[in-house]
């Protein structure tokens, strides 16, 4: 697999893993709150064939295959 594609799923795997992490009681909200932004700040562009082709996630629909 190309390095570009691991990065982003490893990535998509790190903001799952603390979405997960935040539901848990006594979670750290601070942690969560710096960690959170700079993951998704981090995120590649996704992989090519990710979205149907012409998929415009600014101006198109609210979710791909969405009307």
């Amino acid at each position: 697999m190309c390095e570009h594609i691991e990065d982003f799923h490893r990535t998509v795997l790190m903001l799952g893993a603390l979405a997960l992490y935040a539901e848990l009681p006594g979670a750290d909200d601070d942690f969560i709150d710096t960690i959170g932004p700079s993951l998704a700040a981090s995120l590649p562009e996704p992989p090519p064939g990710m979205f149907p082709p012409g998929y415009d996630p600014i101006g198109g629909t609210d979710y791909p295959g969405g009307s």
